[in-house]
């Protein structure tokens, strides 16, 4: 793999029967067997690859509550403050620090949206501060004639190569087991509802299922029926050789997004850009995601025709759970990352700030983003399969918020009252003739 994660030794003794199977090693994923096992239900785990090789351990890091659309806002505020209780519980470092996020515009337009969703976050329970623009020129520190800013100082940043490993291995401490290289192929279900699930080490009994499987999950939910929209967005990051500190937390401008990593380099990326291969999926819900397209959060993306038409998370075609399925042909999406953006994003960066002239690019990736119409996330029990759930289509805002949507899951998939209301995440949202609200926010 193009990235670097902590590895997670695999659980020594392999189920029969649990309560609940969780599909997928993400941070949703991790989170959710977290607190489902902190409850005492007995839980499994299983991923086609390795904790964290796909898009939880490729994110850029930022764990914030700014800037959020206001549905997924009460879920924000709820998740940073597990961030802050994580490590503690489980006894290791996820590398999560509250250093602030700050934002730089040179648009008046920006600063009045901004203004606007401050003054409807502050009802919800979040503050922030709206900077002028010698605010902005004083926080940021270079020369660009910024218009203004926003700067929320109680967001944060996080490590993903080291959080969602220690979030798993911590439900393992709490009497989860996991296992690895170890795909889930199909649901068994009797009489219309789950009963386990098949996996290429044969069946597992469970009363529930939850997929969490970002980037695939809309293709296993098809299987059987299930309709889940999404659309896949690759998008390139960077990571950086060690560097003088000119952000502590993370900064966006129009140009560039950068995070501070613990070791003294940055995590780099240009925010808005992004492909999406041309695919069956994508065409399939094409008419789901015109809204969205017409957006401004979907200006800078290009369409490309290649093999993943045949093969991978948006491919079409069908299996049983007897044969290896297309989960086991590609155990990790590992896509090349774009070299036009990553050398044009260290050039940017080095404009921005001259005392970063010398510092050069570590290593490059590629993630794909498993996106919604309505850039928010699905997490839902599905109505014609009871006991199967889904908690996907994170949009991007997987990391930051994952700790709180696995805590929602445990709650809502234990019967037990939920911290925020369950209607903005509804599966139905997207059913036909319903009206789909455009992005808010990214």
């Amino acid at each position: 793999m193009r990235i670097k994660v902590d590895s997670v030794n695999d659980s020594s003794v392999f189920p029969t029967s649990v309560d609940v199977v969780v599909i997928g090693g993400g941070i949703v994923g991790t989170s959710t067997a977290y607190e489902l096992a902190k409850q005492g239900v007995s839980v499994t785990l299983f991923e086609k690859g390795v904790i964290a090789g796909e898009q939880s351990g490729r994110n850029w890091g930022w764990v914030r509550q700014q800037n959020r659309d206001l549905h997924e806002l009460p879920m924000a505020i709820r998740s940073l403050q597990r961030w802050d209780e994580l490590s503690t519980e489980i006894g290791m470092d996820l590398g999560f620090r509250r250093s602030g996020i700050l934002y730089g515009t040179l648009n008046d337009a920006d600063l009045a949206r901004w203004e606007k969703w401050g003054q409807q976050a502050k009802q919800i329970g979040f503050t922030s501060q709206l900077l002028s623009a010698r605010e902005a020129q004083e926080r940021i520190g270079d020369k660009t004639a910024w218009r203004g800013g926003v700067w929320s100082p109680t967001d944060g940043r996080a490590e993903p190569s080291q959080a969602v490993p220690a979030i798993a291995k911590g439900a393992q401490n709490l009497g989860a087991s996991i296992f690895q290289r170890c795909a889930v192929r199909a649901l068994d279900i009797s009489a219309g509802r789950v009963s386990g699930v098949w996996t290429e080490r044969g069946l597992v009994k469970a009363s529930r299922v939850i997929c969490c499987g970002g980037a695939w999950s809309s293709r296993f939910c098809r299987q059987y029926g299930i309709e889940l929209p999404a659309a896949n967005i690759l998008g390139t990051v960077f990571k950086t050789t060690a560097a003088p500190e000119i952000v502590k937390g993370c900064l966006s401008t129009p140009q560039l997004c950068v995070r501070r990593r613990l070791d003294g380099s940055y995590t780099v990326a240009v925010p808005g850009l992004g492909q999406i291969d041309l695919a069956p999926q994508n065409i399939r819900y094409a008419a789901k995601f015109y809204p969205m397209f017409r957006s401004k959060v979907a200006k800078k993306l290009k369409i490309r025709l290649n093999g993943s038409f045949f093969s991978g998370p948006e491919a079409s075609g069908s299996w049983s759970h007897d044969t290896p399925s297309p989960f086991e042909k590609i155990r990790v999406l590992d896509p090349t990352p774009d070299n036009r953006i990553v050398n044009d994003g260290l050039a940017e960066l080095i404009r921005l700030f001259p005392a970063l002239e010398g510092t050069k690019v570590d290593y490059a990736w590629a993630g794909w983003i498993d996106t919604t119409p309505d850039l928010v996330p699905v997490i839902d029990e599905v109505n014609q399969i009871p006991g199967m759930f889904i908690a996907s289509g994170f949009s991007g805002h997987g990391f930051a918020i994952g700790p709180g949507a696995g805590l929602l899951c445990a709650q809502m998939m234990t019967n037990k009252p939920v911290y925020t209301d369950l209607a903005p995440y509804r599966l139905s949202r997207f059913d036909k003739g319903n009206v789909i609200r455009q992005p808010q926010m990214m």
